[in-house]
């Protein structure tokens, strides 16, 4: 078993200890928050050590579980990195671009395996319609959120709309070509509500809408390709398919047909709901790590991907700091 440490016991960090208490892969040491008050808490809570300094905690395991605010992601890593230790690192990687890109050379120097927390990919909604999509060339996303004051500490666009550019880059296999956001600020200083219009090299686009604000909470992404549509709820757990194929032979009179323009015959219509099976998505993470570390593989969300995402989601930022000042002129 893998020694392990968390680093950060706030909301999250605690639903980490919970699952890393009882994982097959790992031995929980102990964690380390900074605050005392709430480190002698978890600590009782859970029955478990609580570190006096981030070294200690870093020195007693084999891999380090980073989940403290974006703003201390990199120092925390850079100390395991220091002690060559494998790192778990929640999203976004760090707080910016240049600390991402240090990470890699650093990590890629010390040859230790670092997974990025973009949890999304282990939803299991997304995992069952992964089969289905081939070649998507225009996505929809919508990620709303009812207000929690939690999260305005970092841009909506690093809090939320950073999940769905981490699926995006994921399936669209092309480089990014262009860029376009705007966004509103409405109980914080940074936009709360954003948009985002993304253009790829391969003529895919995605248009991806965020909000913090929302009455309702929503996380939806929609995929169209050549000859089908397809939705994935992050939310519900839920996928559908409709899959469009040329009709051999004479049709099922009970089949759903579809007549294609300029008399060019008809095609049929598949409506599939796949099977999702559920699952703990932040447990099968973890999961993933610990075998990327077992057997010295590329994690399915590597710190490249982390890296990548939050590149295009500081090139969104730019963008709405940009569309802000006009607005000012």
């Amino acid at each position: 078993m893998l020694k392990i440490g968390v680093l950060g016991a706030g909301h999250l960090g605690k639903i980490h200890i919970r699952i890393l208490l009882e994982h097959e892969d790992f031995a929980l040491v102990g964690f380390y928050d900074p605050n005392k008050e709430n480190a002698q808490k978890v600590s009782e809570e859970f029955d478990l050590k609580a570190f006096d300094t981030i070294e200690e905690l870093v020195s007693a395991v084999d891999a380090v579980d980073i989940v403290t605010p974006t703003l201390s992601h990199y120092e925390c890593a850079f100390t395991a990195i220091r002690q060559t230790k494998h790192i778990f690192i929640e999203k976004p990687i760090t707080n910016t671009v240049e600390e991402a890109r240090k990470l890699i050379n650093l990590s890629e120097e010390a040859e230790v395996t670092v997974q990025v927390g973009h949890v999304e990919r282990f939803n299991p909604a997304f995992i069952a319609t992964k089969p289905y999509i081939k070649n998507p060339m225009f996505i929809e996303t919508h990620r709303l959120a009812q207000f929690n004051p939690r999260g305005t500490d970092v841009s909506v666009v690093l809090d939320l709309m950073i999940h769905d550019l981490d699926i995006i880059l994921s399936i669209v296999n092309s480089n990014v070509k262009r860029i376009s956001a705007s966004g509103v600020a409405v109980v914080s200083d940074t936009p709360d509500i954003a948009n985002a219009r993304i253009e790829f090299d391969n003529g895919c686009v995605a248009n991806l809408t965020t909000s913090r604000i929302s009455l309702k909470n929503m996380r939806k992404t929609r995929i169209f390709q050549k000859d089908a549509y397809l939705s994935v709820d992050f939310l519900e757990k839920q996928s559908e398919v409709v899959r469009l194929s040329n009709i051999e032979g004479e049709p099922d009179p009970l089949s759903v047909t579809i007549d294609l323009p300029d008399g060019k015959g008809q095609k049929l219509i598949y409506f599939e709901k796949p099977e999702v099976e559920a699952n703990n998505a932040i447990k099968d993470e973890l999961t993933a790590f610990a075998k990327a570390i077992n057997t010295k593989t590329t994690p399915q969300v590597s710190i490249h991907d982390g890296y990548k995402a939050l590149d295009v989601a500081y090139q969104i930022i730019e963008k709405l700091e940009i569309n802000k000042q006009n607005s000012f002129i």
